[in-house]
């Protein structure tokens, strides 16, 4: 899965500061009183653009993603980062977990690629269970807006030192469904470029619905705030962040 996309990925999400987005999503921990080591989950880690950074600041992390070639680079950047992390094969929607952990996250879309109701309760449940009494659960989204009002219609493109992109977006709002339509070139040699195709499909999910199933699965606190801001979401936010706490033991 996404094999020749996971080649090329870090080379186009190289303006991301994922170390800010770690260090985001920590403050965050702190304030629902998650402090200390902490023991994570990364679900749908990709590259580990996420993971990496938060084994860096001390904690001990899981990454777990569909994709093997998105795994072998994350182990490879692990290693040359003299960090011991495990990379596990696994979907979100069937978390398996040895241990509880405090925290379950998944960053930069992940929920988005679950493209229907029943894979997102199938997170949330999985979610549920690998996390200890007290545990979070937090997960971003592109937003409905985004989806449907800066994406669908739209074409993007760019080009990079050794690969370029052209991205088409077409959208079925019955469905909720954007389908990504991605064309890369990609050269080897300076001189000559290769070129495939990669087809991705996002869901447009709904802020209300995703509060409902959090709660309906158990979690207590379910919440969503506007990514950048951290204040309620309003109609042009494009990234929403959830979370939700497993209770505490009686």
């Amino acid at each position: 899965m996404y094999q020749r996309f996971a080649e090329i990925y870090d080379l186009f999400m190289a303006d991301v500061d994922y170390a800010a987005w770690a260090k985001k999503l920590l403050a965050l921990f702190e304030r629902q009183g998650l402090s200390g080591k902490l023991h994570i989950l990364d679900a749908a880690c990709g590259t580990g653009s996420i993971t990496i950074p938060l084994a860096r600041m001390g904690h001990a992390v899981i990454g777990v993603d569909l994709s093997e070639s998105m795994l072998d680079i994350a182990a490879q950047k692990a290693r040359a980062a003299g960090l011991r992390i495990p990379f596990v094969r696994q979907s979100m929607t069937a978390l398996k977990v040895h241990r509880k952990v405090d925290v379950v996250n998944a960053s930069c879309d992940g929920v988005n690629y679950l493209t229907s109701g029943k894979e997102v309760l199938s997170f949330f449940r999985s979610a549920f269970d690998a996390l200890r009494p007290g545990g979070l659960l937090c997960f971003d989204v592109s937003s409905r807006h985004k989806l449907e009002n800066i994406l669908w219609g739209n074409t993007f493109g760019e080009v990079a030192e050794k690969a370029a992109y052209i991205w088409k977006n077409a959208y079925d709002p019955e469905k909720r469904l954007l389908e990504m339509d991605l064309t890369f070139f990609v050269s080897h040699d300076g001189r000559t470029y290769e070129r495939f195709s990669e087809r991705h499909l996002q869901r447009a999910h709904d802020e209300k619905e995703l509060l409902s199933m959090l709660s309906d699965c158990g979690f207590e606190g379910a919440a969503a705030v506007d990514f950048e801001t951290g204040q309620t979401p309003g109609k042009t936010s494009e990234r929403l962040l959830f979370t939700g706490r497993k209770p505490l033991e009686n």
